[in-house]
């Protein structure tokens, strides 16, 4: 929880759903500045100073197409992903593995795992 993390980008998802394709040039510079800034923090800054944003989510959790997907790509083996909030409903989603996340998706509507507004 002390190191400061990595990317590996070899299982980034360039497809539906949830794909970094449909991200255009600016957004995309724009989460690069924000992964960036990860980059200068500790992965126990991230997931525990982070005002709840950024954490690890059960993967029963995730809606089921998500799920399905983790099936697709043979990793119906994890337990869990972790999700990093880039601001609003933005979301870039990975496996944890050590310091090193392995990318996933691209989520700018928090579709992959919506959450439940209290008292609705």
């Amino acid at each position: 929880m002390q190191d400061k993390p990595a990317w590996r980008v070899s299982f980034l998802q360039l497809v539906d759903p949830f794909g970094w394709h449909a991200i255009g040039s600016e957004k995309a510079v724009e989460v690069r500045t924000k992964l960036g800034h990860f980059e200068s923090m500790t992965w126990h800054q991230i997931l525990t100073e982070g005002g709840g944003h950024n954490h690890p989510i059960p993967v029963g959790d995730l809606c089921k197409t998500a799920r399905d997907r983790l099936e697709d790509l043979r990793l119906e083996d994890i337990d869990e992903l972790v999700s990093l909030r880039l601001g609003g409903a933005e979301r870039v989603w990975g496996i944890r593995d050590g310091n090193v996340m392995l990318l996933l998706w691209w989520d700018p509507e928090h579709a992959v795992c919506p959450s439940l507004k209290k008292h609705t």
